[in-house]
């Protein structure tokens, strides 16, 4: 199984200022936006820990998720949420011929935990034998950061401004996330059963 990112967080979506204001960063001067650059990537290494730890995608974008075989030819969970658009299903042989999968045949289970795609009549279409289907969707909670839970939005700020604290500080190795991220982002971590064992 394979998860891709097809686009990326664009940059009018990021709270630059808004973050400035949270770290009490001066304005006024010439040079306000020097920082700029550094402070998006601290939001952007903030946002993609948070994703990574919860599972749940902040701004909106494109993923293709690729597997090679159905958990259930019925329904298949699908790895990130939330989702609000599935925009294909794509099968691929074992040449690398590409079939697209009749729309019929599939529609989106939205879940805020775990949606899903969900067969429309008995089962998914079939994969090809040695091959693979790819998943195309349109993941996250909307496309502009007011769009986000506050409590997610607030755990992104906490995060970066940790990041950019002690961005110099190369003692500590990998600082474990704060306390107050964890504690802000615990409620959307997707806890998985499966076979008797938690993933």
């Amino acid at each position: 199984m394979m998860l891709v990112e097809e686009t990326t967080v664009p940059q009018s979506a990021l709270p630059v200022a808004q973050f400035k204001d949270h770290l009490r960063l001066g304005s006024g001067f010439s040079d306000d936006g020097l920082q700029d650059p550094v402070l998006e990537s601290y939001l952007r290494a903030a946002m993609a820990a948070i994703e990574a730890r919860t599972g749940k995608i902040l701004i909106a974008r494109d993923f293709s998720w690729t597997l090679t075989a159905w958990r259930d030819d019925r329904r298949q969970p699908l790895p990130v949420a939330p989702v609000s658009a599935i925009i294909s299903v794509t099968l691929v042989d074992l040449s690398g011929a590409e079939t697209v999968a009749a729309e019929g045949g599939w529609h989106l289970e939205p879940d805020s935990q775990r949606p899903a795609l969900t067969a429309l009549h008995s089962r998914l279409p079939a994969i090809p034998s040695h091959g693979s289907v790819r998943i195309a969707m349109l993941a996250g909670f909307g496309p502009d950061w007011d769009d986000l839970p506050a409590d997610l939005a607030q755990a992104v700020m906490l995060l970066a401004a940790h990041y950019y604290e002690y961005r110099h500080d190369f003692s500590r190795g990998t600082a474990p996330m704060p306390f107050g991220v964890s504690a802000l982002i615990e409620r959307y971590r997707t806890v998985r059963l499966f076979m008797g064992g938690r993933t």
